[in-house]
């Protein structure tokens, strides 16, 4: 989860993230190169006393200034379309969890399951315990096997939401009437937090995520117990 003072981006739990980390390191490398070649010239420029009279046009220099940018942009172009793509797919899920957005809390339904379904409400602050997180902990967690993947199936119930968790790489919007997909692997045990994305009303902020990562044992355990 974040902290504070934290600058950078979440340390990733799924592979969609750790690429997605990769290719902001990789922009900000172009962008920064980009400013070290403008500020050098934009420097040298100033600094010099340099003048020529009879300079009146530099194809060489416009024909130069025309494709390095376009260069530029398709090394930009092919890793960002690459991770689209892979964003988009969806790998035979193990497992179907649907997420149902709500003023101003969350539902979760295992359709993979019978009745296997709840509410997950943040804490209020005078309930909250000393290990507890203010405006982030719920009382239902909703428990997912690591190293299996998953599918999301992402809708809402009265307004427009968001269903965002930074460290999965996830961020899908929760439309009435309407079911967005999406999928992800865990790839580490924890738990893992998130909240509404999009501004839904009053009390937008206080409808947090957690996801709890667990082994595929405890995962057959935990169903076992709510479906009994």
């Amino acid at each position: 989860m974040t902290t504070w003072a934290q600058i950078h981006l979440q340390d990733s739990a799924s592979p969609i993230m750790e690429q997605l980390i990769y290719f902001h390191d990789h922009a900000l490398m172009i962008i920064l190169m980009i400013l070290t070649v403008v500020t050098y010239m934009m420097i040298l420029l100033i600094m010099n006393k340099l003048i020529n009279r009879f300079m009146l046009e530099g194809q060489m220099i416009e024909v130069a200034w025309t494709i390095a940018p376009a260069i530029i942009l398709v090394f930009i172009a092919l890793p960002s379309l690459r991770l689209l793509y892979l964003m988009d797919e969806i790998n035979n899920p193990a497992v179907t969890l649907k997420t149902i957005g709500h003023q101003w809390y969350w539902s979760y339904e295992y359709s993979d399951f019978l009745k296997v379904e709840f509410d997950s409400y943040m804490i209020p602050q005078n309930e909250l315990m000393s290990e507890d997180f203010r405006l982030l902990d719920v009382d239902n967690r909703a428990a997912l096997p690591m190293n299996t993947f998953i599918r999301i199936i992402i809708t809402a119930a009265d307004v427009l939401h968001s269903w965002t968790v930074p460290s999965l790489g996830v961020k899908a919007d929760a439309t009435p009437g309407r079911l967005n997909q999406t999928s992800f692997l865990i790839n580490r045990p924890g738990l893992f937090y998130g909240q509404c994305s999009e501004i839904c009303g009053a009390n937008h902020s206080f409808m947090p995520i957690v996801i709890e990562s667990i082994s595929i044992n405890k995962f057959i355990d935990w169903i076992s117990s709510i479906s009994e």
